[in-house]
């Protein structure tokens, strides 16, 4: 079963300007993009794992055009 297109959410880093210059965007489900960008945000951007971190993110998402 697909989902349709307008349940897609995206996360864009180059929407927030960091030292890393990170260009990558992740799209998806809400759920695989959020779980992705908290690993991202860990492994690239060297954030700590944390709730708030997880409420952060979640709040950086925008609907896929």
């Amino acid at each position: 079963m697909q989902t349709p297109l307008t349940n897609r959410k995206v996360a864009d880093c180059r929407l927030y300007p960091s030292e890393a210059r990170c260009s990558l965007m992740i799209s998806g489900t809400e759920e695989e993009v959020l779980e992705t960008a908290i690993h991202h945000a860990i492994t690239r951007h060297g954030h700590k794992s944390s709730p708030e971190l997880r409420t952060q993110l979640k709040g950086m998402l925008k609907d896929e055009r």
